[in-house]
């Protein structure tokens, strides 16, 4: 039986019928308060005798996490009671849960990879304000009526800033079994690469409809993770494309330094499955780990120092940025070209873990036919990769570093901001042709992407 019913007034919200009632807390639609431009969901914790506390402690996490958050890839506060009338009042997001196409999976590859990114996305966005959710799951994922993925359900999150309840209260691992990521087993609450971990997990279930460990309920059913690797996608689904293997099994892997280092790096293979370097995973029918792989791994546990596992959030996103190369191989920009080169290769040496883009933009004509061949009849979209791939060969980067786009537009400029945002890029290298007249009253190319671009930029010129 409920303890409220529907028409009950609490604070100053109406009861208007029960969403959910799950086992730490019942979901109401909610009316009134002040005029909201969203609809409106009541999460009221079960706080009677008896109940699990980690209800309680859940509560006052997402009573402190809320209110910092600032994203469409999150539900949005509106307001709080406190533990005389416990109750946490937000925004009711409008779309689909992912849970909810249980029945529909394995799903297409291109659907699995499209989603995969859509939650990667929000993941690196959450990271950015500080938040690690640490209980990604289709259960908890909404993708908006507009498109975007959001997260809900911050019970289980930590924020890198605010004192972290649910370690102080409750020493043992906390997460879902077929999503936690070993770390979080050994008590770890405070590694972005966690939430990649589980991301690596739905997307396992999404392409084979299986668990990537199964479903254990217990502790020691979940730390079989931490020296087997989980049985590759294509034991399940013989069909799966290399790549999104590729990807699967790189958020799986148990250690986290060899799991992509963010999710936005996630994302980015997603949405540029061509661009993917494939190691032997890729076509793994079998799991990788025998008995003495995983008495190795055990071993390398035990020496593993506390303090090599302390590290902050920002610290660990600032290790591994995506940093975008405009490279211009017009006629005449060979010193440019070189100078961003150097640019590029000192930023690369004081970020080891960078993952590079080299872009360059063929602008189009707006009226009129453009020239898709060069004087010889050679393709010029192809030829300008083979150049991008040139211009980078001496920076000796990993081949899973770096990755080659060409875009074809009229405004350069433009397609250089469009791809920085669709790609949550951190830096930006852009060399600045010599000034004239008419740059001067038309504006640059590089002075629009400094203006424009939501991260850091760095201009580069010759004398």
């Amino acid at each position: 039986m409920l303890p409220f019913e529907p028409g009950q007034v609490v604070g100053a919200f109406r009861l208007e019928e029960v969403l959910y009632q799950g086992g730490t807390a019942t979901l109401w639609r909610v009316t009134g308060g002040e005029a909201a431009a969203f609809p409106l969901l009541m999460k009221i914790p079960f706080v009677r005798p008896g109940e699990n506390p980690i209800a309680i402690v859940g509560f006052e996490v997402e009573q402190m996490v809320l209110p910092r958050l600032a994203t469409i890839h999150a539900p949005r506060l509106v307001a709080s009671g406190d533990f005389e009338m416990p109750y946490i009042v937000m925004e009711r997001i409008e779309g689909q849960l992912l849970d909810s196409r249980r029945g529909e999976m394995p799903l297409p590859f291109d659907e699995v990879a499209a989603i995969g990114a859509k939650i990667a996305v929000a993941l690196h966005e959450l990271h950015r304000q500080h938040v690690i959710h640490l209980d990604v799951k289709p259960e908890n994922i909404m993708v908006r009526q507009s498109g975007e993925a959001a997260l809900i359900d911050f019970g289980f999150a930590r924020h890198d800033q605010l004192p972290d309840l649910l370690a102080e209260e409750f020493p043992g691992p906390i997460g879902t079994g077929p999503y936690i990521a070993p770390e979080q087993i050994d008590g770890e609450r405070s590694d972005p690469r966690s939430d990649v971990f589980a991301l690596g997990a739905v997307l396992y279930l999404l392409a084979t409809g299986e668990f990537p460990f199964g479903e254990p309920l217990t502790v020691r059913g979940w730390r079989h993770r931490l020296y087997w690797d989980p049985v590759p996608p294509r034991r399940w689904r013989a069909d799966i494309p290399p790549w999104l293997q590729e990807v699967i099994l790189r958020c799986l892997e148990i250690d986290p330094n060899a799991r992509y280092r963010t999710a936005a790096q996630v994302a980015f293979d997603l949405t540029h499955p061509d661009q993917i370097a494939l190691t032997p995973r890729a076509t793994r029918r079998k799991r990788a780990s025998g008995l003495v792989m995983a008495f190795r791994r055990w071993l390398e546990r035990l020496r593993l120092k506390p303090e090599q596992r302390q590290r902050t959030l920002a610290g660990r996103l600032s290790e591994a940025p995506i940093v975008i190369a405009a490279v211009d191989l017009g006629a005449g920009m060979e010193p440019l070209a070189e100078a961003l080169r150097t640019e590029v290769r000192r930023i690369l040496l004081a970020e080891p873990g960078a993952r590079l883009a080299c872009v360059n933009v063929l602008k189009v004509a707006r009226i009129g036919l453009d020239q898709f061949a060069d004087a010889e009849g050679r393709n010029l979209h192809l030829q300008r990769l083979v150049e991008l791939k040139h211009w980078a060969r001496p920076l000796g980067s990993a081949t899973d570093q770096i990755t080659y786009h060409v875009f074809e537009r009229t405004d350069p400029a433009a397609a250089l901001i469009d791809f920085v945002r669709a790609n949550q890029a951190d830096h930006i290298v852009i060399g600045a042709r010599g000034s004239s007249t008419m740059r001067r009253y038309l504006g640059s190319v590089s002075s629009q992407v400094v203006a424009e671009a939501p991260c850091t930029v760095t201009v580069v010129r010759t004398r």
